[in-house]
């Protein structure tokens, strides 16, 4: 008898290697390779991952037609705004989170808007129909056209769908689903991937939506999203803290729209409300007065948004100064300290320094460096920075101001949320905007003294 072929493979990436290594040369996440048996399939191999096939014709492209993909909208503004415009029929879409994030509410949530057009089946492997019941009762869920399935053989799901014929199909979770023609527990790579190759072939081959939520693990012991985002036609994380209430939507793929387009929602005892204003939202408590803050514009996919840097300089009590940032770049909030000291003439070396984003943003672009500028020069002078600036630029290691893109869009949002000053980089000639100063600065020492005169 043949002995099973030996596998080993990342539990980080899911990436699959002929020999153990310490380090997986893919992901390059240490101690994740681990080992096991090739699958065996049982009887006529993956029946159930191919009852879905449809065998096609291979076409020139010019006979192909140009008609646009067919969407319709969720009945949520900002999960359309992410989706590109609309979910779109036929169309694989992994929704990903930290357990507890909310992943669930949301998808249940837009089935009580979808139900007034469309058949919607619910499939769950971590709660009963019981338990759903409740949930949808809470969020003020009902409809005939809502069908509920705790289930998490793959077999049995294929079969309700044949059953019930429905427009959308909503799997909650991916690592709960199973297909019982491999001999792999559920969560393991090669279960993931047969199941989610599955639901592939039956979204393209049936035309149904179908969203699938799969759970992040720190831990790599159950193969997270990552392993998914080659298969699917769109990747949606839902992140945030979840002891606070802002949640964030952002598409990392997105096959039939633009990536890095965020949502935001807020969370609450009845669900997630769509927050169609989240400056608004993330400066609300802003303190006045108070040294160490500071308000720029990012820009997410097409929305500009408006963000507070918190900056906390204070003395060193030992001999390695600390240095911490949340929701801004360790790295280049260690840059723009050493350029502080350099170019700005402030003794940084012997203090602790503390970035902080507000509600849970994460600010990876360069346009804001002036305003962590401000805020870290703000807190060592124990000057307050005036409520109505705002800052947007790009740092230099020389000191200087450079341009960003967009900026006129973040300009108009500045003014539209009632600023009445912004420092711009000088350079970057501006038409003048109504009911906004614009005050160009060439370096930080200008925009320094500028931020904090008198």
């Amino acid at each position: 008898m043949k002995q099973p072929k030996t596998l080993f493979y990342c539990t980080e990436c899911g990436n699959e290697t002929p020999k153990w290594a310490g380090r997986c040369p893919a992901c390059g996440a240490w101690n994740t390779v681990v080992e096991r048996p090739e699958p065996a399939v049982k009887g006529k191999g993956r029946a159930s991952s191919s009852r879905t096939a449809v065998l096609r014709k291979a076409l020139p492209v010019t006979e192909l037609g140009d008609s646009a993909e067919i969407r319709f909208s969720t009945g949520m503004g900002e999960l359309d705004r992410v989706l590109g415009g609309g979910a779109v029929k036929g169309s694989l879409v992994l929704v990903g989170g930290a357990p507890g994030i909310g992943k669930s509410t949301l998808m249940l949530q837009i089935c009580g808007k979808l139900c007034g057009f469309a058949k919607v089946l619910y499939v769950s492997g971590e709660e009963s129909q019981h338990q759903l019941k409740l949930r949808a009762q809470r969020l003020h869920v009902e409809s005939g056209n809502l069908l509920v399935l705790s289930e998490t053989g793959l077999g049995e799901m294929l079969e309700a769908v044949e059953q019930e014929q429905p427009d959308v199909l909503i799997v909650d979770s991916i690592q709960t689903l199973y297909n019982g023609a491999l001999d792999s527990p559920a969560g393991s790579v090669s279960q993931v991937k047969d199941c989610t190759m599955a639901l592939m072939q039956l979204a393209k081959g049936s035309s149904i939506t179908v969203f699938v939520i799969g759970h992040v693990n720190k831990e790599g012991s159950i193969a997270g999203p990552k392993v998914l985002e080659h298969m699917v036609d769109c990747v949606l994380y839902f992140e945030g803290d979840r002891h606070t209430f802002c949640r964030i939507l952002r598409a990392a793929k997105n096959r039939f729209g633009a990536t890095n387009e965020i949502g935001v929602f807020e969370m609450g005892d009845s669900g997630l409300t769509e927050v169609e204003n989240p400056s608004r939202m993330l400066l609300s408590g802003r303190p006045e007065e108070s040294p160490g803050t500071c308000v720029t514009c990012v820009m997410e996919g097409a929305r500009p948004v408006l963000a507070e840097v918190q900056a906390l300089v204070v003395g060193t009590a030992g001999g390695n100064p600390r240095r911490t940032s949340n929701g801004f770049d360790y790295n280049r909030a260690a840059m723009l300290l050493a350029v502080l000291e350099k170019r700005g003439g402030l003794k940084l070396s012997v203090c602790d320094a503390y970035l902080n984003i507000i509600g849970g943003l994460q600010l990876d672009e360069p346009a804001a460096d002036l305003a962590a500028v401000v805020a870290l020069a703000s807190s060592y002078l124990d000057k307050p920075v005036p409520g109505d600036l705002a800052a947007i630029g790009e740092v230099g290691l020389t000191g200087e101001l450079r341009s960003v893109s967009q900026l006129a869009q973040r300009v108009a949002e500045v003014r539209r949320l009632g600023f009445k000053r912004c420092m711009v980089p000088a350079h970057r000639g501006l038409e003048s905007v109504p009911d906004l100063q614009l005050l160009p600065v060439r370096n930080i020492g200008e925009a320094i003294r500028a931020a904090l005169r008198g």
